[in-house]
């Protein structure tokens, strides 16, 4: 699906997941800010494949002070790859997290697109969606890079490798699940969000 075809979808989601933005405060990246962007979340040129991997788990401190809070550690990887055919990089993301109150393991995962917030001072982020209307959440970053603001809606979620409509449900921004900050850290943490071999094997190289 073109771009142009599949931007204003993700807009649309993304105001959602925000809020309380409107469309008039988003603006579409020009080329040279998804260019630096992207040079800034893959720590350097993403060339034709790269990761970046996002890591947080919370201590019983963080979560005493946020009684609400329903998810207890998370870990996020963005990845980007150039398409042979439209020559364009093309990024996506893969969650992974577990429940304060419930077991196993949690994961989500789709395709991102870039959008500026201007009333937010310009903060560049990636606007992420899940397909078949799964939801959205938006990924910026903060601390000199070191770490990720992930801004949370509503996102599909499954428990096995694949989603399925027996085992999927959603992960829903409340009191103290809205917006979550996690650290940069070797993208071999992140190895558990990917099943197939050969990106495994490109994610350790």
């Amino acid at each position: 699906m073109k771009l142009a075809l599949v931007l204003p979808l993700v807009l649309a989601a993304f105001v959602g997941a925000a809020r309380a933005e409107t469309a008039d405060d988003i603006r579409e990246a020009s080329q040279a800010e998804a260019e630096t962007f992207n040079t800034r979340m893959y720590a350097g040129p993403p060339g034709n494949k790269a990761f970046a991997c996002f890591v947080r788990r919370y201590d019983a401190r963080h979560l005493a002070r946020h009684p609400k809070q329903k998810v207890t550690a998370m870990k996020l990887l963005i990845s980007a790859e150039a398409d042979t055919e439209d020559k364009q990089l093309h990024n996506s993301f893969r969650l992974g997290f577990r429940y304060r109150h419930r077991s196993g393991d949690f994961r989500s995962g789709g395709s991102c697109h870039q959008v500026v917030f201007a009333k937010d001072g310009n903060e560049i982020r990636f606007g992420c969606g899940v397909d078949c209307e799964g939801g959205s959440l938006g990924v910026a970053l903060a601390n000199n890079d070191k770490s990720a603001i992930v801004r949370l809606g509503r996102v599909r979620v499954w428990q096995n490798e694949k989603p399925d409509s027996e085992a999927e449900e959603s992960l829903v921004a409340g009191a103290d699940d809205g917006i979550f900050r996690l650290d940069r850290t070797d993208n071999s943490e992140c190895a558990s969000l990917v099943t197939d071999h050969e990106e495994l094997a490109a994610l350790r190289h």
